[in-house]
């Protein structure tokens, strides 16, 4: 298979450009939010499964986040450093990427399986599972079925950016979309008509992801750009540490999310067992559920921002490999335009539908304090998701140029220092309102030196330093 030109990369207009490879992105990414967003509606309308079902759903999604973690470090290590050999014309390490990251998938994979399903009780603990005793059953058969898929979720995942880098993002598109689909009509037939229960949600999951990521190994039989043989599989030192270092700002901004979450989950925990309504036993689940489902719409945008992002960096990566720092100065100012919007757009929902939105998560079988908790929740916390847009997109696009180092030390200091700090430290004066408090303090403060990041970044640009 020949070599494909890639150089409209660097002669085409940058909107067209920006669309071409963010709008399959962004549908991609959505699409697997979808994944878990969809366990939660039927499982939320569930009469049997209810708030204590959705609060195991709450309990195990850090767990799912942590093998998204090391899978796009992997996948958009490997999407970075192809695109960036393939702008300096340097495509035998572009294959070797490839060949690297498929390897380090499975094995990754295979070894996590095997550690959640070792070690299953004592890490659903961990994360807040032991809120009560139904929330902890429901939270060990949710677990155990998810554990089963982490392989295929892994390879799809990861194969899903380098699909892109490859030239193909609406084939990456169509392959995550197939799987949500099976996804969405295996659910309710599980979950209502053969009464599965959590294990029924995790198991039409699990079938979508095989599906995804067998459709991910037929693309690597047939890609456009690089060469598939067995001389790439070969692990190299390299290709390993670029690939990686790369990817290292996607997997420390997934990771840290996990931290944040693992502390949320315990504070709830903790404060909601101080609160007088929450205390009693048959509401204590209350407060993981509704976070959790805040958490969810979050993710829908934050697919959004991260698809409209991530969608540049082969543009970003090829173009700074060719030197091009005038087309990289105007695509970053076009994202940070679109991504406020996003942000913009979200907030007015938060603020003014929070009702509508908690009665998509079975709020009508469910007592007021629910619904009360989660309108109160969705306002709070949500709040400044203007800033969580762009610093996200900051984030990616340092990345997509190279800059690994400030991109992690950004990345880090807005999930770790501030988002893991403020949600230890808020609940201490606030109860469980600190909890909520704890996601606009950290974004206000990532803002700021986000900002800073920004115009220095376009001051490099526009000296030509890199």
């Amino acid at each position: 298979m020949e070599q494909t030109n890639q150089s409209f990369l660097v002669t085409e207009n940058v909107g067209k450009l920006m669309k071409k490879y963010s709008v399959p992105c962004i549908i991609s990414l959505l699409v697997g939010a979808l994944y878990n967003i969809v366990d939660q509606i039927f499982i939320a309308n569930a009469d049997y499964l209810g708030s204590y079902g959705n609060a195991a759903n709450t309990v195990v999604f850090p767990l799912t986040v942590i093998a998204l973690a090391i899978a796009v470090m992997i996948g958009d290590g490997c999407c970075a450093f192809v695109s960036l050999s393939l702008g300096k014309k340097h495509p035998e390490d572009a294959d070797r990427s490839v060949g690297n990251a498929i390897v380090l998938t499975v094995v990754s994979s295979i070894i996590l399986c095997a550690v959640y399903i070792i070690f299953q009780e004592p890490i659903i603990s961990m994360f807040g599972g032991r809120v009560n005793a139904e929330t902890f059953r429901h939270s060990k058969e949710y677990f155990f079925y998810i554990s089963l898929g982490i392989p295929f979720y892994m390879f799809g995942q990861a194969m899903n950016p380098v699909i892109r880098a490859d030239g193909s993002p609406k084939f990456a598109m169509i392959s995550t979309l197939a799987g949500a689909v099976i996804n969405i009509i295996l659910d309710p037939v599980f979950i209502f008509v053969f009464k599965w229960g959590m294990m029924g949600a995790a198991v039409a999951t699990v079938f979508g992801q095989i599906i995804t990521a067998i459709l991910a190994i037929w693309y690597l039989a047939h890609t456009k750009t690089v060469h598939i043989t067995k001389n790439i599989f070969g692990l190299q030192a390299y290709v390993v540490k670029h690939t990686l270092t790369l990817g290292l700002c996607s997997f420390l901004s997934q990771i840290s999310l996990v931290a944040a979450m693992a502390a949320i989950n315990n504070m709830i925990r903790k404060y909601g067992a101080m609160d007088i309504i929450f205390s009693q036993e048959q509401y204590a689940q209350i407060p993981m559920a509704v976070v959790g489902i805040v958490m969810k719409f979050f993710q829908i945008v934050i697919s959004i921002v991260v698809g409209m992002a991530a969608g540049c960096i082969p543009i970003v990566g090829f173009n700074m490999g060719a030197g091009l720092n005038e087309r990289v100065q105007k695509l970053f100012s076009k994202l940070l335009i679109y991504e406020a919007l996003v942000g913009t757009v979200a907030l007015l929902i938060v603020e003014l539908m929070p009702r509508q939105l908690i009665a998509i998560f079975g709020a009508a079988n469910e007592s007021i304090y629910y619904t009360d908790f989660a309108i109160k929740a969705f306002r709070i916390y949500l709040c400044m998701i203007i800033f969580a847009c762009v610093n996200k997109a900051t984030f990616i696009f340092l990345q997509a140029m190279g800059k690994a180092a400030a991109s992690t030390a950004l990345s880090m200091i807005r999930e770790i220092v501030f988002g893991v700090g403020f949600a230890l430290l808020l609940p201490r004066y606030f109860g469980l309102d600190g909890v909520l408090y704890s996601m606009p303090v950290s974004d206000i403060l990532t803002a700021v030196v986000s900002a800073v990041i920004i115009i220095r970044t376009y001051k490099e640009l526009n000296s030509g330093r890199r």
